[in-house]
């Protein structure tokens, strides 16, 4: 059962799947919050299901990248590859989770259901073959990535309708991917190489790969001061002083590390960038959250 256990984390990218899920969790309770009283039962439905599609998403990855995971030092001891699971097993397990998740997210309202099902077409159908043919993967791949905060808005409504805030925190996400998928596509080139993935803007570790990082993170900082200018309809901007503050501190240390990687060129550089990555997101959504609910 232990085994299994692992096995099943590995397939779904538990760590990943995670993240995603905390990012829609966390936008849901934005919405909820909007709305002035949190569904704690829908919230629940959304973590689950969450879980699930984004699961299947990345049960279909594997499926679709066995042979090539083999090659990788970092993926040849997934379950797949090495041989722990039988790939008609990973297929019915990532069925299964993405049927149940899917329906479990309709059942909120019908646009979360359907952008559940296109994350996991656009991740593993068009974003996962695409890898292998050019670094325009990564902006195919930005699309489901930057889906989580939309699913989650979208979930805290009965009838959810169009407007800036999701937008808003679909556009955050967005531009955040940029800079950190290619630091790890930075730090993992030699292995992606193997694999014969090409995600670097120039397919090398480059200048010009480094200046288009550096961009990114650039475009970030205006980007992630969005909710500071959109005024809701009581005539207040979504988000106050604190989370300017953060936003500025955040984005320019971001900066800063992009920087670095564009002045050495290195590993250790791109290493610094992917970890500041996985900080900087989480803090400016729950500096949002909080922000919000304080008002």
């Amino acid at each position: 059962m232990r085994n299994f256990i692992s096995d099943f984390n590995k397939l779904i990218k538990l760590r990943l799947t995670m993240t995603v899920v905390f990012s829609a969790s966390i936008c849901f309770l934005m919405g909820s919050r909007f709305q002035g009283d949190i569904n704690w039962f829908n919230w629940m439905i959304l973590t689950i299901g969450g879980f699930l599609v984004t699961g299947a998403a990345n049960g279909f990855n594997e499926i679709i990248e066995k042979d090539l995971d083999k090659l990788m030092k970092r993926t040849m001891d997934r379950p797949i590859p090495s041989g722990k699971m039988t790939t008609g097993q990973a297929l019915v397990l990532s069925l299964v989770m993405g049927i149940t998740g899917t329906l479990m997210l309709v059942k909120l309202n019908f646009p979360t259901g359907v952008l559940s099902v296109l994350s996991i077409f656009l991740y593993a159908f068009v974003y996962t073959p695409m890898k292998r043919k050019s670094p325009i993967a990564v902006f195919i791949g930005a699309f489901p990535g930057a889906f989580p905060p939309l699913i989650g808005y979208f979930a805290s409504f009965n009838e959810p309708r169009i407007s800036w805030i999701p937008i808003i925190l679909f556009l955050i996400q967005f531009v955040w991917q940029f800079p950190h998928f290619w630091a790890i596509a930075w730090v993992l080139d030699e292995d992606y190489k193997r694999a014969g993935f090409r995600l670097l803007p120039t397919t090398k570790q480059d200048t010009t790969s480094a200046i288009i990082t550096l961009l990114t993170t650039i475009i970030l900082v205006p980007v992630s001061l969005m909710p500071t200018v959109y005024l809701m309809p009581d005539g207040q901007a979504f988000a106050g002083n604190f989370y300017l503050v953060i936003a500025l501190l955040a984005g320019f240390y971001f900066f800063w590390k992009a920087i670095l990687l564009y002045k050495n060129k290195d590993v250790l550089s791109a290493k610094n960038l992917m970890y500041t990555s996985f900080i900087y997101l989480p803090l400016l959504q729950l500096t949002l959250l909080f922000d919000f609910i304080a008002k």
